[in-house]
């Protein structure tokens, strides 16, 4: 009989050692087990759309794909007319000109630029700055590449905009990458222009690269329109910002998204991406370049849909005593939880053991999340009505 290896020499290299299991990756487990016991589990945790993108993007694809010569490698970063069509809706949208060659790469999905900024930018010993409750990616990306992490504490009072005013002047110094997000996930906040030119102005004054994560800029209420931080003058001098078609057309298991912006910074994602990756199906980037191109009045009518979800959401969560109000962007309701329940993991666990309603516990998000919880907007609207009237039912009794 063979001896058993012994694989207790195997370790993780340290840069991940200290990681912990995605949040979502354990939730998962979990709702197997539930749903494996016949549990009616109602997921209203991740950010992923229900609905599917318009017709016509999807009729590209399999255009696309039916042709013989899009099957081999594309160009890494993206096929010319991708990246024409990403310059060409950031000339429509935001009245912003690019430069389709040197300012604008295509990307995995936005998540990969995240992570990937931190590799060709920080070294160990530098500082990023990072908003807490925050897209877990910025504080990852940062940790790995070895560097400082100092959070920024996203307040309600506040508005859920980070005080640049209180960064202490050596931290500052020391920052090289300033994270912003807005529309905000998982808050739903949005920044008034006032404070990206004050954004910009950082950036400048300390030597700061501006990173802004923007995948909700198209998905507004209530007649508001995002910004985009590009549009600030001089904002290309420090800013990168990344975008997506997840959201905005429906297409987050494609993986396609941008960044866009400062040339320099461009390079260095590509040259990255270059060793990394050997880029998107030629079809799935044909699409986006149609979605981006494209007849967009379609994504009013799915912005209706979000609205209709999040207003019935908000009244019920109301009802039971959590403080809450309408977000004017993005996907998610982030709500603070009645006094009574101080822990929102052990809250959200309850929750879903108890009803088979699923949240996430804003804790997920950083510390100054505790208190809070996170609701997607992105399940059917009758599961959502479903889902609130177990919650309210529950907490009522």
């Amino acid at each position: 009989m063979m001896n058993q290896p012994n694989t207790g020499f195997i370790k993780p290299a340290d840069r991940i050692a200290s990681f912990k299991p995605y949040f979502f990756a354990i939730l998962n487990q979990r709702i197997t087990q539930l749903r494996e016991k016949g549990v009616d589990v109602i997921r209203l945790d991740m950010g992923s759309p229900d609905l599917p993108p318009e017709k016509f993007i999807v009729d590209k694809l399999v255009e696309s794909a039916r042709k013989p010569n899009t099957h081999g490698y594309s160009p890494n970063g993206g096929t010319p007319a991708f990246r024409k069509a990403v310059a060409e809706y950031y000339l429509n949208r935001f009245d912003i000109s690019l430069d389709p060659q040197k300012e604008v790469l295509a990307l995995l999905g936005s998540k990969e630029g995240l992570f990937n900024l931190c590799q060709v930018l920080l070294n160990p010993g530098d500082v990023a700055l990072v908003p807490d409750p925050g897209y877990p990616v910025y504080s990852a990306g940062s940790q790995i590449a070895g560097a400082e992490i100092y959070r920024l504490p996203l307040l309600k009072k506040n508005g859920f905009l980070p005080d640049l005013d209180a960064i202490p002047a050596d931290i500052a110094r020391r920052a090289k990458i300033l994270w912003l997000n807005y529309p905000n996930n998982p808050t739903g906040a949005i920044a008034p222009f006032s404070f990206y030119e004050k954004a910009v102005e950082f950036g400048l004054k300390n030597e700061v690269i501006i990173a802004h994560d923007a995948p909700y800029a198209d998905i507004c209420f209530d007649k508001y329109h995002a910004p985009s931080i590009l549009q600030v003058p001089g904002a290309k001098d420090v800013t990168v910002e990344f975008n997506s078609l997840s959201k905005t057309y429906n297409m987050a298991g494609w993986r396609l998204g941008m960044a866009v912006g400062n040339a320099q910074v461009i390079s260095y994602l590509h040259t990255y991406k270059s060793q990394t990756d050997s880029s998107q199906f030629q079809a799935i980037l044909d699409a986006g370049a149609l979605a981006l191109t494209g007849d967009q009045r379609w994504i009013e009518g799915r912005n209706d849909i979000y609205r209709e979800r999040r207003d019935i959401i908000v009244r019920a969560l109301q009802s039971v005593g959590f403080s809450v109000e309408p977000p004017p962007a993005a996907i998610y309701i982030w709500a603070q939880l009645p006094e009574k329940y101080p822990d929102s993991t052990a809250y959200c666990a309850k929750l879903l053991d108890e009803t088979g309603v699923s949240l996430t516990p804003g804790i997920v998000y950083g510390e100054y999340g505790e208190g809070f919880i996170r609701i997607s907007l992105g399940s059917p609207t009758e599961e959502i009505i479903t889902a609130m009237n177990r919650l309210v039912a529950w907490m009522k009794d």
